[in-house]
């Protein structure tokens, strides 16, 4: 997304518009962060999405997802920030150097163990807007995520436990929709080109998770958050880099979600899910925060009504 360059004030918001106007910026090529933006914009009601380009009206305000660049630079042009990390850190997260002038919130379910980072809110659980799934639901999502893993280790589950897991998967279910972050030629590699591998990006994947029958994931929040919204089965893919495995490790404590080891293994295809004795009992009601999204939203909507 192109921005204005800073030492260009913008000129004043229109005072004609009739709605306010919000900038929403995501890295596309990380799973979590696209998730993340679409979440709250869906409960943005009354706010009205724009791009951001030379020599327009600013916007009114910005929801940035993890992008520390865009935050710097839209904060340098005087736009009020909401900052989202929307994934999984094992570390204390990048020193923002922004003082404070940013708000600053955290995806980070209330029952998932571990620090808090200082300068960040968290704000529970990001759903879906539709928690429902569809009545007739059938084969297999797999969403793959691919960020910050080493290139190594990506090439190699491409190229080999990839290929097997999706036609296990076409074989169990019917079908297998294959979702990834970035890498596409890689994973379109591995899985010999016969198989299409769709962009996070490009899709909806809030409705194919609706669609299907079978979850299959990485280890990551936008993954979690949508199989715990919905009360559904979940497998976790084999965790890809140090974020995927320190969270898989930290969600184990509370929840026992599955790990696919033997495609073959007909408990992959059975994982449990909603119901007496599913996944998501072992999470306390009284963390089971699901309003994440709106409690976002709602911050960048006061941000956009009245600036700090």
């Amino acid at each position: 997304m192109e921005l204005l360059t800073p030492g260009r004030r913008p000129g004043p918001p229109d005072p004609a518009a009739p709605y306010r106007r919000v900038l929403l910026v995501s890295r596309d090529d990380e799973l979590d962060s696209v998730l993340a933006r679409r979440r709250v914009a869906a409960h943005l009601g009354g706010l009205r999405s724009v791009p951001l380009a030379p020599g327009g009206p600013p916007p009114d305000a910005a929801l940035v997802c993890d992008d520390e660049r865009a935050t710097a630079r839209l904060l340098a042009l005087g736009v009020p920030v909401v900052h989202l990390r929307s994934g999984h850190d094992p570390g204390p997260g990048p020193a923002t150097g922004d003082d404070g002038r940013a708000l600053r919130r955290l995806h980070r379910p209330g029952w998932l163990p571990g620090p808090r980072p200082a300068g960040a809110r968290t704000t529970g659980v990001l759903a879906p807007a539709r928690l429902t799934r569809d009545r007739d639901r059938a084969g297999t999502l797999l969403l793959l995520s691919l960020w910050g893993v080493p290139d190594e280790e990506a090439g190699a589950f491409a190229a080999g436990p990839l290929r097997t897991l999706v036609h296990e998967a076409e074989h169990r279910t019917g079908r297998c929709e294959v979702v990834c972050d970035g890498r596409l030629a890689a994973v379109r590699a591995g899985l010999g080109g016969a198989r299409p591998v769709r962009a996070a990006a490009e899709v909806d994947v809030d409705a194919l998770h609706a669609a299907a029958e079978v979850f299959l994931a990485s280890p990551t929040t936008g993954a979690l958050a949508l199989a715990h919204a919905r009360g559904a089965p979940l497998c976790f893919l084999p965790p890809l880099g140090a974020a995927q495995r320190d969270l898989a490790e930290r969600v184990g404590r509370v929840v026992p979600v599955p790990r696919v080891s033997d495609p073959a293994d007909p408990s992959v295809w059975t994982a449990p899910g909603a119901g007496p004795h599913g996944l998501w009992d072992a999470v306390d009601p009284g963390l089971d925060d699901l309003r994440g999204a709106q409690r976002v939203a709602r911050t960048l909507r006061q941000l956009a009504l009245a600036p700090l």
